[in-house]
């Protein structure tokens, strides 16, 4: 027998902690880039570039990952990439010098690529346009999520122990989670067998209406698909978003601890506080979205009050530590929260069949913002 929404509670939960997962192996690195500059000899934009480069490989798999799940599997293009990043992962904590470093972060951003634009194409097949923003934020809670759990955990490795065991222990995650992610997920409601035959039939007639209403009657050559001005307009938001977004993430613990001096520990905690505002923004966000029907002022509001309180951090400066911290915490709140009705966009304006690629296109592009950011900020 079919429990009510039982779709939210199992496909949100299983996608959340597998990209949570995710998003603790991309980050962790930047808890630990002091001790790690330290023992490789690496000077500030070396650290930075070694914290970004992975958004350069991060593209290569973006827009070929959309158009795999969409027309093969979300669900077993997922598995080979766990596999494939938990092993890369592991092996940055073996790393010798900053070169064979930059090599492997290069690699994992390579391997980690496809997953964001096909965890997209899943919620897609499982949850129609009326619970899409709230699918994409609960879903991506994870990202502020793994920064509340793993930053405390990370410090206490650290603290104990080291980097090499903390990016080896954390890179070992992604193997333990690929039994439950192949066992639970399935690409479509006709697939599984834990939901009712009235949910199923409901899910698949919305959907597919839904799908009905943005097909187009003459094809459309997919490269015109792909540079239509609402694409590379987002693309744009989402890099100059980005370059915000990281370039606070991955530098914030090293200004925690040459502002105050605090202990890792410490450290990671406060790292993680802004997240912990972030979750609650994005779910009152996504749900305002969804009440509404609206997508675009959600975004532009969200993100034009991270801009302000980012300057507005700026401007309070070391001298004002606590307010620079509040403002920096609502920065996060904004940057973050914007994510559900973002997302929300292409897949209700686009053809289903241009959806998968053009998310993956806005994701590659958006992200080399990732790579600027920190190389600014070092």
């Amino acid at each position: 027998m079919d429990i009510p929404h039982e779709r939210w509670r199992r496909i949100i939960p299983v996608a959340f902690v597998m990209y949570t997962i995710a998003f603790i192996n991309r980050t962790n690195l930047s808890l630990a880039l002091p001790d790690i500059s330290r023992d490789l000899h690496m000077d500030a934009a070396q650290a930075g570039d070694a914290a970004g480069i992975f958004f350069w490989g991060y593209i290569l798999l973006q827009v070929p990952g959309g158009y795999i799940a969409q027309r093969w599997s979300a669900k077993r293009f997922v598995s080979v990439l766990l596999v494939l990043w938990g092993g890369t992962s592991i092996a940055c904590g073996l790393v010798t010098s900053w070169r064979e470093l930059w090599g492997l972060r290069f690699l994992l951003g390579v391997v980690q690529g496809g997953v964001w634009p096909a965890t997209l194409v899943l919620l897609a097949h499982w949850f129609p346009r009326a619970e899409r923003a709230r699918a994409n934020a609960y879903w991506m809670l994870c990202l502020p999520v793994a920064m509340v759990i793993s930053s405390p955990i990370s410090g206490w490795i650290l603290s104990h122990y080291n980097w090499r065991v903390m990016l080896m222990a954390e890179g070992a995650l992604p193997f333990l989670w690929l039994l439950v992610w192949h066992r639970l997920i399935s690409d479509y409601p006709q697939q599984a067998r834990w939901i009712s035959a009235g949910e199923r039939d409901h899910l698949e007639s919305t959907l597919q209406q839904e799908k009905a209403l943005l097909a187009s009657p003459k094809p459309e050559p997919y490269r015109r698909a792909l540079t239509r001005p609402q694409v590379l307009l987002m693309v744009a938001i989402y890099f100059l978003a980005n370059i915000g977004c990281y370039g606070f993430l991955f530098w914030l613990p090293t200004i925690l601890d040459s502002a105050r001096k605090f202990k890792p520990f410490w450290v990671g905690v406060l790292f993680a506080v802004p997240f912990v505002v972030t979750g609650i923004g994005m779910v009152v966000n996504s749900r305002h979205s969804d009440r509404t029907q609206e997508r675009r002022r959600h975004v532009a509001v969200a993100y034009g009050g991270a801009g302000l309180a980012l300057l507005a951090a700026v401007a309070a400066g070391q001298e004002h530590f606590l307010l620079a911290y509040a403002f920096i915490t609502l920065a996060s709140g904004g940057m973050y929260g914007a994510l559900g009705p973002f997302w929300g966009i292409p897949t209700e304006t686009l053809p289903p069949h241009l959806a998968g690629s053009a998310m993956g296109m806005i994701n590659a592009l958006g992200n080399l913002g990732g790579y600027f950011g920190p190389l600014v900020v070092g």
